[in-house]
């Protein structure tokens, strides 16, 4: 099994985008805050993928800031920049939760808070 909840702010505006053969994805980082003993803090950041119609979702309505649970599952991934070999793990979103309200434009808060939205049916792989 292969699962994992994250809560967390989103750090930076979500990035979308069209994959050649036509799917929806949007990218996203989110930063998650542990409490620990003593007053401390621990920030672990995550990066969040979600695909598809999820992907469309999350790029309409998350913006920098905006707190979020995510259920998803991990994946590694190995790439290479400038010559060096690194090696990332990311989250693949099949559950979104928007756990605080989105604002309009002109200040009034829009209800989307606390919906789920999900993509399990429509994720690439398996």
């Amino acid at each position: 099994m292969n699962k994992v909840i994250i809560d967390g702010r989103l750090t930076n505006d979500p990035v979308v985008r069209i994959t050649n053969q036509g799917h929806t994805v949007c990218s996203f980082d989110i930063a998650n805050t542990e409490h620990l003993k003593e007053g401390k803090e621990r920030v672990d950041f995550f990066k969040i993928t979600a695909w598809r119609k999820l992907g469309e979702i999350c790029g309409n309505n998350l913006t920098k800031g905006r707190r979020v649970l995510i259920e998803g599952k991990l994946a590694n991934e190995k790439y290479e920049k400038d010559g060096q070999k690194y090696k990332a793990t990311k989250v693949t979103a099949i559950n979104v939760e928007f756990l605080d309200y989105k604002k309009k434009e002109d200040g009034e808060e829009n209800p989307f808070g606390g919906q789920v939205m999900s993509d399990e049916e429509d994720i690439p792989f398996k």
